[in-house]
């Protein structure tokens, strides 16, 4: 199977960049890939969030989310996990009046049960990060799709994960949702064979 890998010179024009197919045409997207997308993340607030933003994303487009993320992140506060774990229902309400977030009672109330359940893990595990990543023993599954529709949108990995969040309480955790979590942040590369960050580098500058 043979790899292309382009390392494109800043005198290229963004177009003559080969990603993966879901980034392109967008130059939001196109950052969003090529800067966060798959590499591997190790914070406990940051994977908080994109738990959070992934969870938003059930029935939608990620673009729709990816085009709010400041949005969520301010009605969040950030997503700092203790402080949404303490919302009220004065809190939640406000959420719901809130015309820059996706305003679905059970997402909302399932971002602020989950921040609670990752407290827990934390004391169990000592971090968020150390209960996601024993899942692959600290290891990247890195995968090999040459095109789009190749790539599944649930495996065994995620169906173990969901099982076992939705068994500590988590909601709205469902096998799709744990899968674009993983990828997102990089327990799982999908970087497509044939987009420049396959090789495991996605800086466009050099």
């Amino acid at each position: 199977m043979e790899v292309k890998i382009v390392n494109p010179m800043p005198n290229k024009s963004d177009n003559e960049i080969v990603r993966c197919a879901w980034a392109k045409g967008d130059e939001k997207m196109a950052k969003y890939h090529d800067e966060v997308w798959g590499k591997p993340e190790h914070d406990d607030q940051r994977l908080f969030a994109k738990l959070c933003l992934d969870l938003m994303q059930a029935g939608l487009m990620w673009r729709t989310i990816l085009y709010k993320q400041e949005g969520f992140h301010e009605a969040f506060d950030g997503f700092h996990i203790e402080t949404v774990a303490g919302y009220d229902e004065a809190k939640f309400e406000e959420l719901m009046q809130n015309a820059k977030i996706v305003r679905n009672r059970l997402k909302i109330r399932a971002i602020i049960n989950n921040a609670a359940r990752v407290m827990e893990i934390q004391n169990e595990f000592g971090s968020f990060d150390a209960y996601i990543w024993s899942f692959t023993q600290g290891k990247i599954v890195k995968n090999a799709w040459e095109n789009i529709a190749d790539v599944p949108a649930s495996t065994q990995l995620s169906d173990t994960v969901s099982k076992d969040m939705k068994k500590r309480g988590f909601r709205f955790v469902g096998t799709t949702i744990i899968y674009a979590f993983l990828q997102a942040v990089g327990v799982v590369g999908d970087h497509l064979t044939s987009c420049f960050c396959y090789a495991g580098s996605c800086d466009v500058s050099n």
